[in-house]
Order: C-alpha cells, then structure tokens, then sequence
C-alpha cells in the first residue's frame, strides 16, 4: 500500500496512533527466514498493556533468524476503511499483510475476542477454517488462558499453546525454521509443533491425548523485556508492567487463573530492582506497577516497596499495587505507600459476607475489609473500588443484603474521606476450578439480583457500576463450550459482530439471531455438571488434579475453608513434584534495605531556568494528536535525566507549554514547546541527540535555547504561522482555476464568515483578518498562505482549504498540509 493512500485512509479514522507502529522500542528489523506475527484481537490500547506480548515480542526479536511484529484489532472505523478499499489487514511495523506471515500467534485473554480473532483472519484473506488452509497459508497457533478449553476455536486454530509461553516461544520457531530448510509441508510443519510438549493440534491429537500444560519453573531466569514498546496513545496501562511473582496459593475456587497458574513463584526483590532500573531508562515512564495475582503475597513486598520509593521518590516516580488482598495491607506497607502518588485503590472482598468468603475460600472477613478501607483513606487514598460477584454457589438472599450491608459499613468507615465504587459482576464458573460443575445463572435472575442491590445501594458517596449481564451470559457459553459452539461463533462474525466486549459496540441482538439460527441452546452450556460427566476440556491438564477439585467443590458446599499452603501444609492440589515445579520464594538472605533514600522532590524542586525547544513533526508522527506528541516529549525528558521543575499540588505536573496544538494530519517543520527546569542545563548538543533518541519516529528536536526572564511566554510571543496545501494530484488545471478563482474572492473581501458546528452548537466566524497572504502556485499545485493567532483566534488550516479554497472535505483528507513556519514576536 503506498504511503499517501495510507496517510489519507488514517485521517478519517477517530484515533490513528493505533496503527502507526513508530513507538520507541519497537523493533523494525525486515523479513527474516521466519516472520512471526503476535495478534491480538482487542485494540492496540489493550493489546499494548499486556505484558504477555511485550514478554514473546522481547523473545522473539532476540533470536538471530526471526523477525516479530504486531497486529492489534482494528476498530470498526478501520475495518470499514480497509474493506472498502479490499486492503487486508496489516502489521504495524512494516504494514506486512497477515498472509505474508508464517506463522501468527494470537493472544487470547478473553472469551468475547473470539469475534475478532475470526475477523482479523478473513481481513488477512486467511481461511477462517484450519482445515481449509493450505502451504501458502501461515500457520495460525494461539497462547493465553482460554486455551485452556481449546475446544470452542478448535475448527479455526491449528495449534494452541498450553501453559506459560516464554521456553515454549522458542522452540516453535526452531521446530518451524528446520521443517523450512527440509521445505516441507503444512501438515508435516504441524507434526513437528505436535512433538512440542504442551502444544495441542486439534487435527493430529485425539481427544483421549492429554495435554499438559508448560511451567517455567523459574521466573528469575527471565527478565524480558528490559526495553518495553512504549506505546503512542495512552494504554489501558500506560506504565511499567513489572511481575514480582506468577501463580497463587490461596485457591479461591471461583479464579482461574489462581489454579492455571500455580506453582507460585516469586523473583528475587535484586533482580527486580535491577528490571526497574533498565526499564525506567528505556521508556521514561513515571510509574510502575507491581505485577502478580496479589502483590500483597510477595514475601519480601515492603523492601521492595520500601527500596523502590527511596531510590525514585526524588524523581517522582510511582510505585503502584493493582492488586491487593484485603488482608495482606498491613501498617509498614501502608507507610511505604503514603508517599508516592495516588489515584484509586482497588479491593475484591468478592462476597458479602463471611459464609460466602468461606464457600470461595476467600480467607479474610468483613472486620478486615473495614479496617483497611479506614487505612487507605488515612494513607490519603481519595477513591476506593470494591469488587464483589453475584451468582455464586451457594449464594442466598441474605448473602446479597450482605454485600448491600457492607457496601454502607465501608461508607460509614471512609469517614467522609472519600468515594466509593461499588462493582458488581456475574459469577462465570471456569474450566479448571473447583465451581467448573456449577451452573451459572441465568439472564433473567442476573437482572434481578442486580437490581436488589441497586435499590438499595442508593447513598451519595458510593457509585455503583455493574458488568453487563448479557456479556457474561455470552461469556458463560465460550467458557465451557465444546466443538459445536464454532458454529455459532463464525454465524455471529458473519452477521456483524465484534468487540464482544465493548459496550459501545456490543450487539446483543445479533447474538440472539446467532443463536435462534444455529439452535444453539445455551442453556446447555450454562447447566450444572454431574462430577462423573465428560467435560470439553478433560484433554488438558493444569496440572492442578481432578480428584483435589471436587474435593474443593465439596468442601464449598460444606462452607468448608483450604488452608494456603504457604502457611500450612501441602494440600495436594497435584501441581509439584517438589524437584523442578514447585513454590518458589524470594531469596531470604537478601538484605531488606539496600538503597538510600533520595532527596525530597519538593527540597529540589526550585524553577532555575526556562528552555524553548523547536522541534518538527512529520511522517508517520503527524498522525498523533497534541496529547500524544506532549506525552512522548515528556517521556523523553524524563528517560534522558531533564531536570524537570513540577508544579505544586496533590498531582504536580511537569512544567511545559506549547505555542499551540497542531491538527492530528498535519506536518510540521516547527514547532516550539517551554520547559522549566530545576537545575541548570549547559550542553544543548548531547541533551537534543539524548532526546531524540528517546523520541518514535517522525519526531525530532531541531534547536534548544534558555529563555531569559524578559522574554515573553509561548502564548505572548506567537504571532502566526506559514503553511503549504498540496492539493490531490487528480486535480487539472480547470480545478485550479476553480481554486484561484475562490482565493482571489476571499482575497478581496474584507469579511469572510464560515459557519462552524461543534458538539450541536453552530456558530459563525469570520476568518478574514487572521489570513495575511494566500497564493496557488500551478506548477507545484501548492496553495501557501501566512496565517496570523492572537488571543481573538486564528484560522483553521482545514477551515482555509474547505471554505477558502472550496474543496469538499473528502478532497481536504487528500490535501497535504505542512506547517513550514511559527512564527514568533
């Protein structure tokens, strides 16, 4: 696809840094003898703060034969584009399409991508189904947690992984690049990924084969990836995503990933600091999170805490816990916590009262839940979120009064400190959990329960906010499908439907005409399991045994509690053999404090000098909006030690002004930013190459200088700018004059108004004075014009083109518009 069709087709998109591919960090290194395509089947935001991929792009880029680049879900704004103009779906880094690769991998972290896993295949003219594919074809392999029930995809996937992916995404390839060199088949390249252990091939393995799952038996043998895509827009996690510890103990019996998992296994608090370091010198974030299924578990959690704020308090970053047990946030971690920035706190009490926490095995109470929502509002917490599920066994009506009642205890303990959000979901029994025979219940009775407890949740400080019941009804059916569900899945691609997930697009009724046509009935999937029946995933073992699942299913219907074996003795859940795979624990002998504490932010904080960067937006770069572009200045200064002055305040924030923001689409060969700094900086050619290395491509800082107190701020010393239209090349020599014709009447009238309507508002301006000189050259078929800003306005460049010159606005998206000049007093 050539550049400009690209660059006209992103103008009409709503947000086009999804697919741009020029983040810092990502690796563009051309064809290799194998090209592995990572897809994920939700948008690029999503996809971009999943560490999982981040881990196999790190891999996979570092071995000598293979290159690996990235396909996120195009929204349908996106799709529509390239349906329309029969271009397939592509890569970021090198816009490849899918049927060039050999091999993709795809991502599956939820159910209710599975629409878009199909649909990214048929956009890559790729054969929807595994059988239909030939030895042109890449193979189409798939990882994540859903697979551990492959069944649902298994007509459209050739091969799933099992299991944790960072041994086994090696030695794909290698199996794939030596059936290359003997240049055999399809068939025979998916006989060599059937000898991987954990890999399941649908159409080679019978169903009695069983699977079983790959453990990396130690995570401190890992540390990808030390240089993180730093993505373009704001990610879900627009942070450093740091895993202190994979799997968990506790064994609450509705979580998945809590048995999946397992063993737990924690990576020594020196190695991750030594992570930290690289990757906060790789990116120019200003937060990590601590990653695992409850970093409050991690042995050794308040050293590192402790360890990570002294060392990078003074340079303001952040030091998050996205997950925590109600119990395990006790004082010495609350004072660690109280001194870096804070936005919401998260707890997942799940139930409402004890008895239900003693079904899950959740092992903590409503006294504990209480005392820590009084700790986090003392730390200075202004939101806390709380997390409680309905539909789970066992459930009764008291136990919904409970979750209302304690909803009002944890207002009454806030103390008027603070709000709360009351989250609600529907339970989803998953395979491989001690609730995989239990039935999950139904629409109507979801709807019902959700409105009990709204009613009577009813008080100002708690907002209440619940998961679409019709979402988890669907998800419900794919967890525990089986083969025929296929069916429904491709007839609910073929009639429309995508982003499952994502209220604003979800549509339901389309599920139900899906469902209505195939006679699929799903109740059948949503049914209680006899312990003795057959289940769609008895091929694949987790590790965790059957025998101590039902055991757990009879111990919650007997409110019966497990102790953690971390704490107790072992309770023979199947998963170690005490020798390779087994619990592992930071080491003990590590000192708990090896890091001074840095300065104050605030002792250092003193405004010493102001500089004024001039720097350029072009190629690929004039597609990100004013938000991205400051965002990525603002990680660059901070990766290469700026000496950044903050504002004061509960959130301070980097001192930095721009002349102006420029239109997403628009290049720019000047543009100019303030920056304040604390300290005093000399070497302007080091600090501008430090900077720009730091930079995605298409940005680039052109000159520094310090500004003196007499001179006049960004705002006070813009007078104008300089631009050049460069019209479609379809256009003759009669729609020139048209277009000379419009500018000469523009040119002699002393007022001009063009109407304008915003958010349902039209108002009328008139753009004359703010026009100093327009003029159409044939030759070049340029248009170029000064512009004038002062604080009454300025004038659109799209404005200029659309009313001045009289292009249609489909012609506007063809004209090429460069800023060439900003002009300053």
């Amino acid at each position: 696809m050539k550049n400009n069709s690209f660059d006209e087709l992103l103008l009409g998109v709503e947000k086009p840094s999804r697919y741009l591919g020029t983040e810092v960090n990502a690796v563009r290194q051309g064809k290799k003898v194998l090209n592995f395509l990572l897809a994920f089947p939700d948008t690029y935001e999503v996809g971009m703060s999943h560490l999982g991929l981040q881990i196999l792009y790190s891999i996979l880029n570092s071995l000598p034969e293979v290159n690996a680049e990235r396909c996120f879900a195009p929204w349908p704004d996106r799709e529509k584009q390239l349906r329309l103009h029969n271009l397939p779906l592509s890569s970021l880094e090198s816009r490849t399409p899918l049927g060039d690769f050999d091999v993709i991998g795809f991502s599956l972290q939820y159910e209710l991508s599975y629409t878009n896993v199909l649909n990214m295949l048929d956009m890559g003219n790729i054969p929807l189904h595994a059988r239909d594919r030939n030895n042109t074809h890449p193979l189409i392999i798939a990882g994540g947690p859903c697979c551990f029930n492959p069944a649902p995809l298994s007509s459209f996937i050739d091969a799933f992984v099992i299991g944790e992916g960072e041994e086994i995404i090696s030695e794909i390839p290698a199996a794939i690049l030596k059936g290359k060199q003997n240049k055999l088949p399809r068939a025979k390249l998916l006989e060599n990924l059937a000898y991987i252990p954990g890999i399941y091939v649908p159409s080679l393995h019978p169903k009695d084969k069983i699977i079983k799952k790959r453990t990396v038996p130690d995570l401190n043998q890992w540390t990808h990836p030390q240089k993180p895509v730093v993505p373009l827009m704001q990610a879900v996690h627009d942070r450093i995503v740091m895993e202190i510890a994979r799997g968990c103990t506790r064994g609450c019996r509705f979580c998945q990933a809590g048995m999946i998992w397992r063993p737990y296994r924690e990576r020594d608090s020196s190695l991750l600091l030594d992570i930290a370091q690289k990757a906060l010198k790789a990116t120019g974030h200003d937060e990590i999170s601590l990653l695992s299924l409850s970093a409050g578990d991690y042995t050794r959690i308040e050293g590192l805490m402790q360890n990570l704020i002294d060392k990078y308090y003074a340079q303001r970053v952040a030091v998050a816990l996205p997950s925590l047990r109600v119990e395990s946030l006790n004082d010495k971690l609350i004072e660690s916590i109280k001194r870096v920035r804070k936005t919401s706190f998260t707890l997942a009490p799940e139930a409402g009262t004890d008895k239900m926490r003693n079904i899950i095995n959740k092992g903590n109470t409503s006294e504990d839940l209480l005392s820590t929502i009084d700790k986090v509002f003392s730390a200075g917490w202004k939101s806390i979120k709380l997390y409680f599920m309905i539909g789970l066994p066992g459930e009764e009506q008291e136990d919904l009064e409970g979750i209302i009642d304690l909803s009002h205890a944890a207002v009454r303990a806030a103390k008027n400190r603070g709000q709360l959000t009351i989250s609600l979901s529907t339970f989803v029994p998953k395979p491989h959990t001690p609730f995989q025979w239990e039935e999950q219940i139904s629409l109507e009775e979801t709807y019902k329960r959700q409105d009990f407890i709204r009613r009577h949740t009813k008080n100002r400080r708690i907002s209440f906010k619940w998961h679409d019941a019709r979402m988890s009804f669907l998800e419900g059916i794919f967890s525990r499908g089986d083969e025929t569900i296929g069916l429904l899945l491709e007839n609910a691609f073929n009639l429309g439907c995508r982003f499952d997930g994502w209220s604003e697009i979800f549509r339901f009724d389309l599920w139900q005409k899906a469902l209505q046509e195939t006679g699929t009935d799903a109740s059948q999937f949503l049914r209680a399991r006899g312990p003795d029946e057959a289940l769609p995933w008895d091929n694949i073992n987790c590790g965790v045994s059957r025998d101590f699942l039902l055991e757990e299913k009879q111990k919650a219907h007997n409110n019966l509690p497990t102790p953690d074996c971390r704490f107790d003795e072992c309770q023979l859940c199947g998963v170690c053999d005490f020798s390779t795979t087994k619990n592992i624990f930071s080491t003990p002998d590590e000192p708990e404090k090896t890091v001074q504490s840095g300065p104050s932010p605030d002792a250092v904080n003193i405004l010493k000098n102001t500089y004024r960067f001039a720097f350029r937006k072009v190629d690929r770069a004039k597609f990100l909006s004013h938000l991205e572009i400051s965002a990525a200045l603002n990680r660059a200064l901070r990766q290469c030690g700026f000496p950044l002055f903050y504002s004061s305040g509960f959130h301070p924030h980097p001192k930095i002004s721009f002349g102006t923001a420029t239109a997403v689409g628009t290049e720019s060969f000047q543009e100019y930013m303030d920056v304040g700094a604390n300290q005093t900086v000399d070497d302007f050619i080091s600090l501008k190459k430090a900077i720009n290395s730091a930079l995605p491509s298409g940005l680039e800082i052109d000159e520094i200088k310090t500004v003196s107190p007499q001179e006049k701020s960004l705002a006070e010393a813009l007078h104008g700018f300089v631009y050049e239209f460069i019209l479609p090349e379809n256009f003759d020599n009669k729609r020139l004059e048209i277009i000379k014709n419009n500018i000469d009447k523009f040119t002699t009238s002393s007022v001009f108004n063009i109407s304008r309507l915003s958010k349902g508002v039209t108002s009328t301006k008139n753009i004359r004075p703010f026009v100093e000189n327009i003029l159409l050259d044939f030759q070049s078929r340029k248009i170029k014009c000064s512009v004038l800003f002062s604080q009454k306005g300025s004038a659109r460049a799209s404005d200029i083109i659309v009313h001045v010159a009289g292009l249609t606005e489909a012609e506007g998206q063809k004209t090429h518009i460069v800023k060439t000049k900003t002009i300053l007093n």
